[in-house]
């Protein structure tokens, strides 16, 4: 019963088969083999817009140079207080903006709203020459608490930020999940909301190590091909990445594997939800599930072999913890931990 992360996820069995294929004989390096030159063809065809892709190894690096050609060094990047690129990333963002300054927004489960935007524009001090200036807006989907952006979400902050002069990106790690959850296009909620670049998850869903930088705004990829480069991320052998992006877009696989643990994580909320004590302590929307439960069981769940944080930090101390379904996770952890759950929760 293991409910850490989708990092701690296999890999999907089609990905594995697409990096064998991959290996046999020679091919272009630095992306100039078959597969890496289709990549921008195949995503075209995904969003339903001419687009410029490039792979990498993380999603820290993703966010990190697709944030970087919308930002100067002097510039702010706004985000959700509790997203990745603001507490996890180790001040990537900055480092390849060149120093620019990343500036937290409330908003209740891991959302921002256009008010809160527009307020932090407000007081920015833009066009002061003794202030950093607004640059752009970063939007986790689906976001740290497992809540999806709706299109008309994403829209009317996309609204707000243009109308600050921000520029726009999306971070999905857990892009998939937001699709699949909302049954619409990704591009619904991508650049026809007004979203200029994303950075596509594929290792939290089904990847060996891919993530790629999908840039709506085409004309941004002169300058982050140098970058990229730079960046080392630039991969000799491009082709295994690009093996896997092109896998998880043929035949939809990458959202038949979000669709799973979506469900699952429905399923376990679900079960949750009905025990005594216990209480949701986020929508679930996604494949995370934030619950808060007695100190009792959690304890229990922990004894018993049970494996999840705790959420927010301190995370040892916490009484809501977070349980991450994924696409490999067997229906027996999930009716296993919810059997062992009730228990705990009647004594």
């Amino acid at each position: 019963m293991d409910f850490r992360s989708d990092n701690i996820a296999t890999v999907a069995p089609a990905v594995i088969e697409a990096i064998t294929r991959a290996n046999h004989g020679t091919a272009g390096s630095y992306g100039g083999d078959e597969i890496s030159l289709r990549l921008d063809e195949k995503f075209t065809r995904l969003f339903g817009k001419s687009v410029r892709v490039f792979p990498v190894a993380s999603g820290s690096v993703a966010n990190a140079l697709a944030l970087s050609v919308m930002t100067p060094s002097y510039g702010v990047i706004y985000a959700h207080q509790g997203a990745h690129v603001n507490n996890e990333e180790c001040g990537a963002p900055e480092f390849f903006a060149g120093g620019a300054r990343l500036v937290g927004l409330e908003g209740e489960h891991g959302k921002i709203v256009p008010k809160t935007l527009e307020a932090a524009l407000m007081l920015s001090g833009k066009g002061f020459v003794h202030c950093a200036q607004p640059a752009a807006l970063s939007l986790t989907q689906s976001t740290e608490w497992g809540t999806v952006y709706t299109p008309a979400e994403v829209a009317a902050l996309s609204e707000s930020a243009r109308k600050g002069g921000l520029a726009v990106h999306m971070d999905g790690a857990r892009f998939a999940n937001a699709v699949a959850s909302l049954g619409c296009a990704p591009a619904d909620i991508t650049w026809r909301a007004g979203v200029d670049a994303l950075s596509f998850g594929g290792t939290k869903n089904g990847a060996l190590a891919v993530e790629a930088i999908v840039l709506f705004r085409t004309e941004l990829a002169e300058d982050l091909a140098f970058k990229h480069k730079r960046a080392g991320q630039l991969m000799s052998k491009m082709r295994f990445f690009a093996a896997q992006l092109d896998s998880l877009i043929t035949d939809d696989l990458w959202l038949q594997l979000a669709r799973r643990a979506n469900q699952l994580a429905r399923r376990l909320s679900e079960g949750l939800a009905a025990f005594p004590g216990a209480s949701l302590a986020a929508p679930t929307e996604a494949n995370e599930v934030f619950v808060t439960l007695p100190r009792v069981v959690i304890d229990g769940l922990k004894a018993a072999g049970a494996l999840f944080y705790g959420w927010p930090e301190p995370w040892a101390d916490s009484p809501t913890i977070r349980l991450v379904t994924r696409h490999d996770m067997a229906d027996a952890e999930v009716d296993g931990f919810l059997r062992l759950a009730e228990k705990l929760s009647r004594r």
